[in-house]
């Protein structure tokens, strides 16, 4: 290089440097708010040309205090993005008509009973209502002609149903007062609506073929959750004549697919070949003229999570989860020779595969963006095409924890992977606080993605912590015999493989052990409430709708089935494993708590009721242990309401710098109220009103 050029590059390599300088001296730390305001983008759907996309961009609304979704349109190559709806209540599921002319999409608004479907021109203008259906309709889908809207919608109430009502007679059978959720099909142009299923059973998912000729779908003997299993795969006519069950099996399937020529039927089961249940999502075949279904890649480790048939039915593409990334990849049917499509660390989330364009569409998750939109030629013949610039922002605006993947290794000598996340202001050689966040699930993993509000790692890095995720025993993604440690006892490896890493971090010379704190929500709250039994070694915890009680906790969730495998039975048979259920059970062992502890928990929490959360703080209270259980209003298995997110955040937060640190936490105030006080406290806690 010569002397000029070399002058050059070291001037530009100074420009870069004072630029990039001058970048993060306009960053700053992001906010539980500004977590809060993140958007998120779904529902991906390509055009059958391939030019255009679809997508649901849902935002925050603090004067409504929930969350709007609305439907916009984007060309492939990222121009010309238009948002299409803008109903005060929101819509969602778009879904382009065959010719690209329109888009259907499903909203609540016109004084309709419930959701119904609208359409509304590609090119614009106000959206039109096509249903008038008496229940709320979903799971919408053009017929390939373009003639017919299928979706599914619970049947309506009886005439004695709608008579009991007006008298205000409200007594109901438990488990038992429910309306099966059938198929249905609309005629696009008249408006006339045909029942396609009837019958007292549940429609879960379904897909047309191609040709529109057939219908692939699951049935269940009820809408509810622990029937879900029970469902078994069926095919029928378009017009749901000549009906017939293809499985029967007594494992649940999802993810219904039919190839191009209609002679296979793919298929997603958390089984093995035998049709064992509890093992790592696998994907299945079986022909439509029936037989035995056969797993496609049977010693695939990964979580195989979402399928599509490529153009020609020669291959099947497949997402699936490999511990902590997501990726895509393809199949060849008759080889089963496998293919990534995508890679790094990233998780794939919204995916869609339009077959007539060969083009997949798909939001990817990182740490440093929360999900801009790409495409990718079907065999992945190119590299993928980024659309959307959407969380560019993030970047731009605020300093983000750097984020890696470790392994440790178990009690046992086996390895377990996770998550660290790097304070802002880390120095090597320093020793940090550490903040343990464990997964729900349990069958799941933390993966590389962005930030949620729910677990603010960024607020933490923030002030100086670390955050640990591990992917402890009972994962998915590595592996069946490290998902199926669980089976016949939740707790064998679990909490192990978690104080594992947090010993390996010490060792690391990266955490101070004398300053750490265990938060988890669902599953997460299970293994919260493990540890704080198994050690005190945390100054501080948060129990987020966790199980304290299994014998209890299996009568009072919605679900059972997924749990019945952890104990080797249920509770009340004649030979129930009661022992294992209260072995399992942190309840047992509540005498030994130390760590000051919050519960939370929703108050129609259907999947951990809210009796778990109250004899977890029954126990700590008599026990002396401080503590609160804060409840949110109305709220189910995860709590919904901006306020209720931002006070989840807050009151953590509080207690963690409290135990842990010994010093105060400034709450945040919502953007709804600026002029507010800021909320006082007791003793560096949460506010007296809450108490």
């Amino acid at each position: 290089m010569s002397l000029a050029r070399t002058k050059a590059a070291a001037g530009s390599t100074l420009l870069l440097l004072v630029c990039s300088s001058a970048a993060a001296a306009q960053q700053r730390p992001m906010t539980i708010v500004d977590l809060i305001n993140v958007p998120s983008l779904g529902d991906v759907q390509t055009s059958t040309d391939g030019a255009q996309l679809l997508y649901v961009r849902n935002d925050p609304d603090w004067n409504e205090n929930r969350t709007v979704s609305h439907v916009w349109r984007v060309n492939v190559d990222g121009s010309d993005p238009i948002q299409l709806t803008n109903g005060p209540r929101g819509e969602s599921s778009p879904r382009w008509s065959p010719d690209g002319a329109a888009v259907a999409f499903l909203a609540e608004r016109d004084g309709a009973e419930g959701t119904q479907v609208y359409l509304i021109r590609n090119r614009g203008g106000e959206g039109k209502r096509l249903t008038t259906h008496t229940t709320s309709v979903s799971d919408v889908s053009w017929s390939p002609d373009g003639r017919w809207i299928y979706f599914t919608a619970p049947d309506d109430k009886t005439e004695e149903e709608k008579a009991r009502e007006r008298v205000q007679d409200n007594v109901f059978a438990f488990d038992e007062d429910y309306q099966h959720r059938h198929l249905w099909r609309v005629d696009v142009t008249s408006g006339g609506e045909e029942r396609v299923t009837e019958g007292s059973f549940t429609i879960d998912e379904y897909e047309l073929s191609r040709d529109g000729t057939l219908v692939v779908h699951s049935r269940s003997p009820s809408p509810l959750l622990d029937d879900r299993p029970l469902s078994e795969v069926w095919l029928m006519n378009a017009d749901g004549t000549d009906a017939r069950q293809l499985t029967s099996n007594g494992i649940g399937e999802s993810g219904v697919r039919v190839s191009p020529d209609n002679s296979t039927v793919a298929f997603i089961a958390d089984a093995n070949g035998s049709f064992d249940f509890y093992y790592n999502g696998k994907l299945f075949l079986m022909p439509t003229s029936g037989g035995i279904p056969e797993v496609l890649l049977p010693d695939l480790p990964f979580q195989v999570n979402g399928a599509y048939w490529s153009d020609d039915g020669r291959a099947i593409y497949f997402r699936a989860s490999t511990g902590v990334r997501q990726n895509l990849f393809r199949v060849e049917v008759a080889s089963r020779q496998t293919t990534p499509l995508t890679g790094g660390d990233h998780s794939i989330g919204s995916w869609s595969y339009e077959p007539q364009s060969d083009l997949h569409a798909f939001s990817v998750a990182s740490p440093t963006n929360a999900g801009d939109i790409w495409t990718l030629p079907g065999a992945g013949r190119k590299a993928p095409t980024r659309v959307t610039d959407i969380f560019d922002y993030i970047t731009e605006e605020f300093l983000l924890p750097r984020v890696e993947a470790i392994q440790w290794s178990g009690e046992d000598g086996v390895t377990v992977e996770g998550l660290l996340h790097y304070p802002l202001d880390y120095e090597p050689g320093r020793r940090y606080p550490l903040v343990v966040q464990t997964h729900g699930g349990p069958a799941s993993s933390d993966r590389f993605g962005f930030f949620r509000s729910s677990r603010y790692v960024p607020v933490l890095a923030a002030l100086g912590y670390m955050v640990l995720k591990p992917n402890y025993r009972g994962s998915t993604g590595y592996g069946d015999a490290f998902l199926r440690d669980m089976v016949g006892h939740y707790f064998n490896q679990a909490h192990k493989d978690v104080m594992a890493g947090v010993d390996h971090l010490i060792e690391m010379g990266l955490v101070d052990g004398e300053r750490m704190a265990k938060m988890g929500w669902s599953a997460g709250g299970h293994m919260t409430n493990k540890i704080i039994t198994y050690t005190d070694r945390f100054k501080a915890a948060s129990s987020g709708a966790g199980a304290v009680n299994w014998v209890s906790m299996y009568a009072q969730s919605d679900v059972r089935t997924y749990r019945t495998p952890w104990f080797g039975g249920d509770p009340w048979t004649e030979e129930a494993p009661l022992e294992q259920y209260w072995s399992d059970s942190p309840i047992r062992e509540a005498w030994k708590i130390t760590t000051p502890t919050l519960v939370l928990v929703g108050e129609n929490d259907a999947r951990v009721p809210m009796p778990q959360s109250v004899e977890l703080y029954r126990a700590l209270k008599a026990n002396g242990v401080p503590t609160h259980l804060y409840v949110a209003p109305q709220q189910g298995h995860g709590w919904r309401e901006l306020q209720q997110r931002l006070f989840k955040a807050n009151v953590e937060l509080d207690w963690f710098e409290r135990w842990v640190m010994d010093r105060d936490y400034e709450w945040e105030k919502s953007p709804v109220h600026p002029g507010a006080e800021e909320p006082g406290t007791v003793d560096g806690r949460a506010p007296e009103s809450r108490h």
